[in-house]
């Protein structure tokens, strides 16, 4: 399930990264890999900000579709 539909609050562990390479390495370099525990803090116009490796970081919608749970 993509990381859009998460509930807020709840931990989940990224399964896979999906998108091209350019897309993955940015997300890799943000700390979203797999097997790693991430959590939706909050979602602000389609927007998330999500909690991942002790930080919180924004991501658009159509990035988060690409991450799954």
């Amino acid at each position: 399930m993509p990381l859009v539909f998460a509930n807020k609050g709840e931990e989940n562990i990224i399964k896979k990264i999906g998108g091209n390479s350019e897309t993955k390495r940015h997300l890799e370099s943000l700390g979203f890999v797999t097997g790693s525990a991430v959590s939706v803090v909050s979602e602000i116009g389609g927007n998330l900000i999500v909690q991942i490796k002790e930080s919180r970081v924004a991501i658009g919608r159509e990035t988060a579709k690409k991450i799954m749970i």
